[in-house]
């Protein structure tokens, strides 16, 4: 495959067409370089870091992807009334879609990425695979042929063995991905996977593959120029996973010897000049217990995951990019190519953990990022996280001389960040890095699943953060006294509170002391607190003889506490009427579990349900979410239809007993 149709010339104005930190991050290398930077910008973020921070930034149309940062005519003529002429597209779909370098180039703009012929080629899975094995690239065996009917789909499988792996043949990020582990579940598989893949791609084709059993999941990275030149800086190790999407990637990997390595970016340098390819891409692979490793896909693009890449070789990738469109010679030659130390990305994403990952929104009314610590984020305190987009909100980078430092200077800055406002990851992220199987370098793409208790499972020191809370709820309390140091004279007597904290509502007895001390009682536990001091968002106190800390935010009933670096949302009950009704669908109401968008309802006005049955899914930061009934019965009503935008607590279906 030739790749004669990218456009070389000097630019000197780059629009960026994405959104959040992505855009931040190209338009940083982008002025190193000289070059003008432009944003383009929905109307949910209008008012968003990125577009403040661009020479000049553009509409181009409502919340919705479709609508604004996958709308192409309205990019393209966000160009044209710019003035750029040439065109980042971040790391998001509009990089591996092949019309949209196509655009860019019937409209006469530099496309900075591959051609358009090539992105064709190895954005498609199963057109990539053939590719690569005549390559001489190994691949995993598979169906990727051209009858996607139900029945042979079924058959191919079979022939498979399973456990087998559904995948969408455009995209990535997981999603329209599936493990099917029986035939039995096969055909619920193949339907959501098309489902999701049809909405994220508009493509709901698929292919089959064999699933290696805990496997790593290797990446190459990979850099081709316009003279024939290749280069490869080396191996991600990207295993560490929940629902097919990376959470944790660190470099190098801790399964990848140097022979390994070198083997490894052998085949992919040659797969890279074989396609005669220009830019970066990843070289995606499956690395089994026995050492053999398989091709999956090619990313026609620059990974999310591309700083711990150069934190340990030193080089800037987007540069490398930038003067590869601009038709220069690689900077650098692969036995120049050195690695440093170790590197470990995190990706914090706005999702509850505990509720399957569920997608979060709202206002991030906190936020502060440490120092000496790399932390790719467009947030400030007070921004929006919009429902319509990706869930990924940073990435936090440490790199040391070895993995052991790196992680370690990982968890230290993780607890030093503070996120409140907005349910995030950041606690599962810690869990993650302190688990025993993740210090050892022996996580696989099962690590979460095989670990999920384990990783999920409240902290030893849970019930004490509970009585900080309420000491909290109490000090920052409008109607209550304001804290002063020194002694009271007050008499002493419990003021009783009632809280919820992770899902559990408890009560509690607050009593200020005779000396200036406060005493929390709950379930039989007692904690006395010595407030050192108080600041607006800040508290420092001694307990059992320990000076520490904690920061928090008081919105009205709500408290925003971090505590060791673990965030916590707790609400003042104590005045609270009763709840009205049940949110988990006892009472016959399904209810959205979050802002998205209907893509399947599984269910019409008359039909039986049982308790836990799937009634419909839902979609949000590019995620399906199946809704199920709480309760036996009969469906009364359904209130919304398949595309429907949805809010959080609406209800989307009703059962009758």
């Amino acid at each position: 495959m030739r790749n004669g149709s990218v456009q070389h010339r000097p630019f000197f104005k780059i629009l960026v067409a994405n959104r959040g930190e992505i855009a931040l991050r190209v338009m940083r290398s982008a002025r190193q370089l000289g070059l003008s930077v432009v944003a383009v910008y929905s109307d949910a973020d209008r008012d968003a870091l990125h577009v403040r921070q661009a020479d000049q930034a553009v509409r181009i149309g409502e919340a919705l992807p479709a609508q604004s940062y996958l709308n192409i005519p309205a990019i393209i003529a966000a160009a044209r009334v710019s003035g750029a002429d040439a065109v980042h597209p971040g790391y998001g779909f509009l990089a591996e879609n092949e019309e949209f370098a196509q655009a860019c180039k019937d409209a006469g703009l530099v496309f900075i990425g591959p051609s358009p012929q090539a992105i064709a080629a190895l954005g498609n899975k199963a057109g990539a695979k053939e590719i690569m094995k005549k390559a001489g690239v190994p691949i995993v065996p598979g169906y990727q042929g051209a009858d996607q009917s139900d029945e042979v789909m079924l058959a191919e499988a079979r022939k498979i063995g399973f456990p087998v792996m559904i995948k969408a043949v455009a995209g990535g990020g997981g999603r329209g991905m599936r493990l099917v582990t029986s035939a039995a579940c096969f055909a619920d598989a193949l339907r959501s996977a098309r489902s999701e893949a049809e909405a994220a791609f508009g493509d709901p084709t698929v292919i089959i593959e064999r699933a290696i059993r805990n496997p790593r999941h290797i990446e190459i990275q990979v850099f081709g120029d316009s003279h024939g030149n290749a280069i490869h800086l080396g191996e991600r190790d990207c295993s560490v996973q929940r629902r097919h999407q990376k959470l944790i990637e660190e470099a190098p990997s801790p399964a990848v010897t140097p022979e390994l390595r070198a083997r490894m970016g052998e085949v992919a340098v040659a797969a890279v000049k074989a396609l005669r390819y220009e830019g970066a891409g990843t070289l995606e692979f499956l690395l089994d217990e026995r050492g053999e490793f398989y091709f999956m896909e090619m990313n026609t693009r620059l990974q999310v995951e591309h700083p711990v890449t150069e934190a340990i070789t030193g080089l800037d990738l987007v540069e490398l990019q930038l003067r590869v469109a601009r038709g220069e010679q690689l900077t650098v030659k692969q036995q120049d190519v050195k690695f440093a130390g170790h590197a470990i990305e995190v990706r914090l994403c706005s999702e509850d953990a505990a509720q399957d990952f569920m997608p979060q929104s709202g206002r991030m009314a906190r936020w502060q990022v440490p120092d000496g610590i790399r932390v790719e984020h467009a947030l400030q305190s007070g921004s929006e996280i919009p429902p319509f987009y990706d869930s990924m909100i940073a990435k936090v980078i440490s790199h040391g001389a070895t993995r052991e430092e790196a992680r370690g200077r990982l968890i230290v800055g993780l607890e030093q960040l503070t996120a409140l406002g907005v349910t995030t990851n950041q606690a599962f992220l810690l869990s993650c890095l302190r688990h025993p199987g993740f210090i050892r370098g022996e996580a696989t793409t099962a690590f979460i699943g095989t670990h999920r208790e384990e990783l999920l499972a409240p902290r030893a020191d849970a019930a004490f953060d509970t009585t900080l809370a309420g000491l909290l709820l109490y000090v920052t309390n409008p109607r209550a006294p304001s804290w002063r140091s020194g002694r009271s004279l007050s008499a002493t007597f419990p003021l009783p509170a009632k809280i919820e904290i992770a899902g559990h509502v408890l009560e509690l007895d607050v009593t200020r002391e005779r000396d200036g001390s406060y005493t929390v009682a709950t379930d039989g536990r007692q904690d006395k607190f010595e407030i050192e001091q108080l600041g607006p968002d800040t508290i420092r106190f001694r307990h059992d003889g320990v000076m520490d800390s904690a920061r928090f935010l008081r919105d009205r009933d709500r408290l925003y506490l971090q505590h060791r670096g673990i965030p916590l949302a707790v609400t003042d009950l104590t005045l609270a009427a009763p709840k009205a009704a049940a949110s988990n669908g006892g009472d016959g109401k399904v209810r959205a579990a979050m802002n998205g968008r209907v893509v399947a309802v599984f269910v019409k006005p008359g039909d039986r349900v049982t308790a836990g049955q799937p009634v419909m899914t839902l979609e949000a930061m590019k995620m399906e979410h199946v809704h199920k009934a709480g309760i036996d019965g009969v469906i009364s009503a359904i209130d919304v239809a398949e595309g429907d935008q949805v809010t959080t607590g609406r209800i989307v279906a009703e059962i009758g007993v």
